[in-house]
């Protein structure tokens, strides 16, 4: 019973992770493209704190689905070795996920935007 839960967390962790980078992938080329077109077309319709702000709600969201996916791989961990590693990568990318959270908040609030995240 235990591997098949090994196997089925490790699966999730894996999935969870794809989905992770999957909005990494697609945050960073959505921005890419929205500030080519800010600097090369000068584009007057595109505002560059609300091309940052999508960019950086889309950075939260994606850290968000790496922490769930440390939660989960903390109750397969067999020593503390491993246990102390993802306890330090969780706590960097919490770290991130608060600062990146905050910058988003505090940039919404002065430009007007909506600040939720």
């Amino acid at each position: 019973m235990r591997e098949w839960l090994e196997l089925v967390t490790e699966y999730a962790i894996l999935i969870i992770d794809w989905m992770a980078l999957l909005i990494v992938i697609y945050a960073a080329i959505e921005a890419f493209i929205q500030a080519a077109r800010l600097v090369v077309l000068k584009q007057e319709t595109l505002d560059a704190r609300l091309v940052w702000l999508r960019f950086s709600r889309l950075l939260v969201a994606a850290l968000t689905f790496q922490l769930a996916a440390d939660i989960i791989e903390t109750s397969i961990s067999a020593d503390w070795e491993s246990l102390g590693r993802i306890a330090v990568v969780a706590l960097i990318r919490t770290f991130l996920n608060y600062f990146l959270e905050k910058d988003v908040r505090e940039i919404g609030a002065d430009g007007g935007t909506p600040a939720k995240v």
